[in-house]
This record gives C-alpha cells, structure tokens and sequence, in this order.
C-alpha cells in the first residue's frame, strides 16, 4: 500500500506512524490509512488491509452501531463513538482494543477516522480483580453463612438451656410443695445457710475453745482466791513491821517503793476482775455460737425467750455488723414464745446481715430491732436506714434463688428460707422499702402453735 496514494498530506506519515496507538482511516469499509502501530496490533500488513473490509476486524455488535453511526446524513452532527471490542489478530490471537471512531474530511473526501489503543493488559487486570473479587465474594457468603449456621446453632442452645433452666425452676417449685420433701430440704438448706452465715469452722471452733476457757476461767477464780489469802497474810506482817528494828523496816519500805506495792495491791484485784469478765465474755460468745449452731434434729418445740435469742444472734452477728451500724434495741414485753429457736434465730441472722450489708460504705447507719405483744401474737420488726430495695424487686426478695448481690455474694436462699421457716411457725413476714431510704422486716408470730389435725389438746 503505497502512503503517498492516500488522501493524507504527506507531512503526516511520518507523525502519525510514530504514535503508538494504532490510526486508520476508512471509508466504507476500504482502509484508506492505517500507522505502523495499527499493523502491529492486528497482525495485517498495510496491504493485507487494504484487501480486508474494515469492519471484518471487530465483532458484529460493533459493527452495527459503527455502521450506522456512518450512514448520518450531511445535515447531522457527527457524533463521536468509543467501544471496547475483542479483536482477532492475523495470528488468532484475541486482543481487546479501545475503538474510537470519528467522521473526518480529508481533501474533501468523507472518511473515518479510527484509533485503536491496546487495553489487553488492562482488561486482564480486570478480569483478575473481578476473579479476586467474585472469589471473596464467595468466601464472604461461605463465611456468612457459617457464621449464620453457627448464630442458629448457638440460638438453639440458649433455648435449650434456657428451657432447662425453666424446668428446673418448675422441678423445684413442685418439689416445694410436697410437705414430707420440704421438711427434708429445709433442714439441710438452713444447716447450710448457717454455716455460711457463721462459717463453716464456727462449731468446731467454739468447742475447741470451751475447754480451755472452762480452764482458765477456774484457774481466775482460784487466783483470785489465793491472792486474797496472801494480801490476809501481808496485812498481819504489815502490822507487826512496828516491832521490826529500824534497819529492817528501811530496808522493806525501800523494797515496798521499788515495787509501788499500793499501787500493785489496788490494781491486781482490778486486772483479775477484768480478766475474770474477758473470760466470761468469751464463754457466752462460745455458748452463743454452739446454741446458734445447734440443728434441730428432734424438731423439738419450746417455749423460748425471743429477746434471748435476739441478742445471742447480734452476739454472733456482731463483726458483720459493728463496723458498718449501731444497732438500737427497742424490746417490748412479750411472753415466751412456742418455737424452734435456733430455726428463727437463722431467720433473724439472715435479717441481720442483709440489713447490714445493704448500709453503703463511706458512712455508718443504724440497725434497729423492735418487739411487741399484741393478742395472741408477738411481732419482730428488723430495720435499717441503708439503700433500700427498688418497687420493682421487692415483690421477689423472698423467691427460691432470686438475689441481687453481686456473684459469689449470695445465694439467694437466705430470704426464701426465713420465709419458709416462718410459714412453718404459722407466722408472716413482711417487707417495706423506700428506696435511698432503708427496708423494714417485720416478723408476726403467733404466742402458741396450733394443735395439729389428730392431736389432744
């Protein structure tokens, strides 16, 4: 194909053959022009070209459009077209090619301009990132749909556990109300709250100490004794120091001074009266501590003084409390009251400690404890001035488990417990609470027990 024969100045052959973008001009199908660099990119000699129809190079897609693009009558607009098309070389290699298209007039002839830029690179860059893409797109749904299966999978197990934690609630709600099953529980439920109220050496260690104290406090007695004998024997020699010559009577008074004998004569009565009262102080703690940890095996009922067993009960609660409250006693005269006392006095550490503990820290509250008589019946009341309990749970301070101190702070068998034990009593216990302001228990329990069903009276 010679050059010089197409419509294009001859100025720009070399110009356009040194682009390396492939240019051609056509018209009608016949490549009037095609550079160095349009050879190349399809394989086709500049001869080889001149033979071919233009448009067999592209897919037929493009060619119809382009075609019609060519067909716009002298009045319109040309309009500038753009495609990417695979193109088939000389050599059956399938190349993609950026295809611009655009009328021009060259020396008064029609013509089309062409502009092939190689983009084979590019689209198999893209091609790789749409294969990347598609393959995290499958990995992303394979993940999410584990992750799904896993969620539902995990969403059943909650259920189930959820639904076993309901049964088990159910279980034990009906086990609650088999009376010859709750007298079983109960007895091991309260000997279990008290050793967790008390701790779980208290018995042991209260035995281990009455000996010795038993010991010592005999021994006290005796000392005593013996020291009043002594100071009969000193105040005959004191009387008769008169008679001694006056050397010896120097010589003692020396000694006497040295010693501070007065003052050891007045104070030793006074430390073996303190040690004497010590001693006693630890024998009631001792016998508080064995009466409280004493089970009620034989389920024996008696007569018991409740003010007795108050007092022993803040004994024994005394380290959870001093430190946080001071306790006022408010005592009413009330008759001895038909009972198990070591069962209520769990009743009253329960209430005891809880008031305690609910007294925040920073500040020192007061617990107070109050009895009356009225009718056939004596009330307790337990009140504190601590946080208060919420409107909201105080209906269920007194259900199986239902607690709101942190983990590992409670069991939440305290309340039900007292509650049950005073069921047992045919009493009531009660709760108010205010919030920020304190709670008060109170306890009604009737003078004597009812003659059981069967039972002369």
């Amino acid at each position: 194909m010679d050059n010089q024969a197409y419509p294009l100045p001859s100025s720009l052959f070399p110009l356009a053959n040194a682009l390396s973008n492939g240019i051609a001009l056509h018209r009608d199908g016949q490549v009037l022009f095609a550079n160095k660099a349009f050879s190349q990119l399809t394989g086709y000699a500049p001869d080889d070209l001149a033979k071919l129809d233009f448009w067999a190079l592209f897919p037929p897609e493009v060619q119809a459009e382009a075609r019609q693009r060519e067909r716009l009558g002298p009045d319109d607009e040309p309009v500038p077209a753009r495609y990417e098309a695979l193109v088939q070389t000389r050599q059956g290699e399938a190349r993609w090619v950026e295809l611009s298209l655009s009328q021009q007039a060259v020396q008064g002839i029609a013509t089309t301009l062409c502009i092939l830029v190689d983009i084979t690179d590019r689209k198999r860059a893209e091609e790789a990132l749409r294969r990347v893409h598609t393959d995290l797109e499958a990995q992303v749904e394979n993940r999410t749909a584990e992750l799904q299966q896993a969620k539902a999978s995990l969403e059943d197990d909650i259920a189930r556990r959820e639904g076993a934690e309901l049964e088990l609630l159910k279980r034990y709600a009906e086990l609650t109300e088999l009376n010859c099953l709750l007298h079983e529980t109960q007895q091991q439920l309260v000997q279990s709250e008290k050793l967790a109220s008390i701790g779980q050496l208290a018995a042991g260690v209260a035995h281990e100490i009455n000996n010795p104290i038993g010991y010592v406090s005999s021994n006290i007695r005796s000392l005593q004794d013996y020291i009043t004998r002594l100071f009969q024997v000193l105040d005959v020699y004191q009387a008769t120091e008169a008679a001694l010559p006056d050397a010896a009577r120097a010589r003692i008074d020396k000694i006497k001074h040295e010693a501070d004998f007065d003052y050891l004569r007045d104070d030793i009565h006074e430390l073996i009266r303190e040690s004497a009262e010590g001693t006693e102080r630890v024998r009631k703690i001792v016998q508080d501590l064995r009466d409280f940890s004493r089970s009620d095996t034989a389920q024996q009922w008696q007569a018991a003084d409740l003010h007795m067993g108050l007092d022993s009960t803040l004994n024994i609660a005394s380290n959870e409390i001093k430190y946080r409250a001071d306790v006022v006693r408010e005592y009413g005269a009330i008759p001895l009251v038909e009972c198990l006392p070591s069962q209520l006095n769990q009743v009253f550490m329960n209430l005891f400690v809880n008031a305690a503990q609910s007294i925040p820290d920073g500040r020192r509250g007061t617990l107070s404890v109050r009895t009356g008589h009225a009718g056939e019946q004596v009330w307790i009341e337990v009140e504190d001035d601590g946080c208060g309990i919420p409107s909201e749970t105080l209906d269920r301070i007194f259900d199986p488990f239902f607690t709101t101190k942190p983990v590992g702070k409670g069991t939440g068998l305290g309340l039900s417990l007292s509650y049950g034990i005073i069921q047992k009593h045919h009493g009531k216990i009660t709760a108010s609470s205010t919030p920020g302001s304190g709670t008060l228990f109170r306890i009604t329990l009737p003078v004597h027990q009812p003659a059981e069903p069967g039972t002369p009276e």
